[in-house]
């Protein structure tokens, strides 16, 4: 049973929004909407797609968005808010104002914050902040492991009755098949999906880039693409096994999309994420030594890019996930072999994507606006319909407005995205979170009647 992104996160209060999006072009592939409509939204709820130009504007504010898309607005499984411990990165008013920027009118935290989060107060006082200061509703996730030590598992039946939305270590993997399979047996007391960082330490090691090419070429340590399928395979085992849930965090690789593949074939219940930065960039852009491109799992083949972008065609990849990763300026103007590894993205995903997906004919828009906001139910949230009678969450978007990435500065608190500088095509105008405007682009007022 899928429950209420409003009713289940944590979101400051703000008035319900009375809005008239006066002749958008609809596009929702789980309603099977695609027409202009003029979207009426009262009470913080869609209450009807009325034929456009049709409908009553009564006291709701009116937004002309003739030839402007709607969309359902998108949900990120996973997010870095730095908080707590490093507040100078990121903290859940900046990100939350990040992901109202790009769309997102819900997002999941991951838990490697410093401390870690894994404790049940740890979580009510995350959920106490967000209520305070979160644009878009927040979600946490609590450690698999205490500390993310690996070895002693979280008390998860408290931490769910906390509010943890699931459980994850990520940052690092579960080394322990022992440890990792009690976990999931605990689920099945307690609930909550087990979203993993898959990597084997002992392959990976001290590695700073895909083990390929670049790496060969620069004379650097490479990650070998197989210290992520390897645990993949594995975990998906463990889980069929206990028949519990897992969701498999950023791949990055041809064989470890094959074996999510053949995990779902066999029935494992696996869903898994792909990033923005995996799907159009590959390991030629780390040649430059610039540490933007420097993340885990690292930029690979575009052979390996090919198989993402087909798993994200046939639903083996059930979702994009921006693993946004702020940093500090000190920790990226580094040399290369000792910058942090991490991008930002929750402001540039739908640019990038529509313009070295859609724009090329790769994927349709269709896929695109579906994967974007898919996360949801990876976690059992249910995902944003524009259907009436839903909860309004609408990222209203320009598919043809031109912009330079970072020229007008960005939300985030952080500014080491991997696509600064870049002209991208297609640009969100404004997002209705959960029934409030979340964001409005400053340049946009003018629309509003």
């Amino acid at each position: 049973m899928s429950a209420s992104i409003a009713e289940t996160l944590s979101c400051r209060e703000g008035e319900q929004a009375e809005l008239i999006l006066r002749g958008a072009r609809v596009l929702d592939p789980r309603a099977g909407v695609d027409a202009v409509h003029d979207i009426v939204i009262r009470g913080g709820r869609i209450a009807e797609l009325a034929e456009s130009g049709k409908a009553e504007a009564g006291d709701a504010e009116i937004v002309e968005a003739d030839g402007l898309h709607a969309f359902p607005a998108f949900f990120d499984p996973h997010v870095h808010l730095r908080t707590p411990g490093r507040e100078d990165e990121e903290d859940i008013e900046t990100g939350t104002r990040a992901a109202a920027a790009g769309g997102y009118c819900g997002i999941l935290a991951m838990a490697n914050t410093e401390p870690t989060v894994s404790t049940a107060a740890d979580i009510g006082a995350l959920r106490e902040r967000a209520e305070r200061e979160g644009s878009v509703p927040v979600g946490f996730l609590a450690t698999v492991t205490r500390g993310m030590g690996g070895r002693e598992l979280t008390e998860m039946a408290e931490l769910r009755d906390a509010g943890a939305i699931g459980f994850s270590d990520d940052g690092l993997p579960v080394r322990s098949a022992r440890v990792l399979r009690r976990a999931l047996q605990y689920q099945h007391l307690c609930g909550g999906v087990i979203a993993l960082h898959e990597e084997d330490p002992e392959l990976s090691g001290d590695g700073v880039m895909h083990e390929g090419l670049a790496s060969a070429a620069l004379g650097m340590a490479g990650i070998p693409a197989v210290s992520e399928s390897t645990m993949i395979a594995r975990d998906a085992a463990l889980a069929g096994y206990e028949d519990a849930r897992i969701h498999v965090q950023h791949l990055s690789c041809r064989e470890s999309v094959e074996a999510v593949r053949v995990a779902k074939a066999a029935g494992v219940r696996i869903t898994c994420e792909a990033t923005p930065h995996h799907l159009t960039l590959t390991e030629d852009e780390v040649r430059s030594l610039d540490a933007r491109f420097k993340m885990n799992p690292p930029l690979r083949s575009a052979d390996d890019r090919e198989a993402l972008i087909e798993g994200l065609r046939d639903g083996t990849i059930d979702c994009v996930a921006t693993d946004h990763a702020p940093h500090s300026a000190e920790e990226k103007e580094v040399p290369f072999e000792t910058a942090a590894m991490g991008v930002t993205g929750l402001e540039t995903a739908f640019a990038v994507l529509h313009s070295e997906l859609v724009l090329p004919g790769t994927i349709d828009l269709e896929l695109l606006v579906a994967t974007l906001s898919a996360g949801a139910a990876a976690f059992d949230l249910e995902p944003p319909s524009l259907a009436p009678g839903s909860e309004a969450n609408v990222a209203l978007c320009d598919l043809g407005a031109e912009w330079t990435i970072g020229a007008d500065g960005y939300e985030s608190r952080s500014q080491n995205s991997c696509f600064a500088a870049r002209p991208v095509t297609g640009r969100v105008l404004m997002t209705v979170a959960s029934g409030q405007v979340a964001y409005r682009l400053r340049s946009f007022s003018m629309g509003v009647a």
